[in-house]
């Protein structure tokens, strides 16, 4: 009975983790419902935000923002990078690393160099092991993700675009569909892309007070903290939903492997039930 006994360990083993992933689904079940609520309220803001953008770089203004004015030679591009914190979400992070490092090994190819900012635990494991240059990370932001963690790493990016070290940057998240699909996105962040919603009935302009350059510069810092503070929302989001997902099916396939173990244990069980009954029959024919 000793293949019976080790399979009867196995079966106890399985148990124990289906109950830690039917917690861990239910937990977020619970949690995924608030990501979402707040991922949807944020979402006019940065609607809102855009469209004023937009507008902007539509306006014959005498004054060019320089996040609007693209550059023609590339020399070194920024990633700001959000992922998750904790693990046991299925591929989410893994297929959002897979794209990045496509579009990474495009721009080396180039000859362009590559900085990265990090927002999460993984992101910041991940690309530390790589041959790109770190500026920042931010980790461990929890459940209710404020902007103000979020200023630090934003700014790296923007002061090295406003000086010229970069020439573009580009913001990496998984945007949610739904509780079943994530899609990996790779957003141009700088320069800011013109509104293609527009339409272009007639020249928009603006009356700045005190002037263009100070409204400017402060409203297009809070639409960039928005752009990414959004991200962030979305890649929360996802990262339940993938959780919950992930769980479910690593719960039934424990189920499905207990009930094979089960019928390896009672074979097991069985055959050496008949050996045994085999030993006492021969035995009483030997007498």
């Amino acid at each position: 009975m000793a293949g019976g006994r080790e399979i009867k360990t196995k079966i106890k083993s399985v148990q124990n983790t289906r109950k830690v992933t039917r917690a861990l689904e239910m937990v977020s079940a619970s949690k995924i419902r608030k990501a979402q609520d707040k991922m949807k309220s944020s979402r006019p803001y940065a609607r809102l935000m855009k469209q004023v953008v937009g507008h902007v770089a539509k306006a014959n203004a005498d004054y060019v923002h320089p996040f609007m004015a693209e550059r023609a030679d590339v020399k070194r591009v920024g990633y700001i990078i959000v992922s998750t914190d904790r693990g046991l979400c299925g591929g989410l992070n893994s297929q959002l690393f897979r794209r990045i490092l496509a579009d990474m090994r495009e721009w080396q190819g180039k000859g362009v160099g590559i900085d990265v900012v990090c927002v999460g635990q993984k992101a910041s494991t991940f690309f530390r092991r790589l041959k790109v240059e770190m500026l920042g990370s931010v980790t461990h932001l929890g459940e209710n993700p404020q902007v103000e963690q979020l200023i630090g790493v934003v700014k790296v990016m923007l002061d090295g675009y406003t000086e010229g070290k970069l020439d573009r940057v580009t913001l990496c998240f998984n945007d949610f569909i739904n509780t079943m699909t994530q899609k990996p996105t790779l957003s141009p962040l700088l320069p800011l892309p013109a509104s293609e919603s527009l339409e272009a009935t007639h020249d928009w302009d603006y009356l700045y007070e005190p002037d263009a350059q100070t409204v400017l510069d402060d409203v297009m810092t809070r639409y960039v903290e928005s752009l990414v503070y959004q991200a962030v929302l979305e890649n929360l989001a996802s990262e339940h939903a993938a959780r919950m997902v992930a769980m479910k099916a690593a719960s039934d396939n424990a189920t499905k492997l207990i009930g094979t173990l089960n019928l390896v244990y009672n074979k097991a069980r069985q055959a050496a039930i008949t050996q045994e009954i085999s030993e006492i029959v021969g035995g009483a024919a030997a007498v």
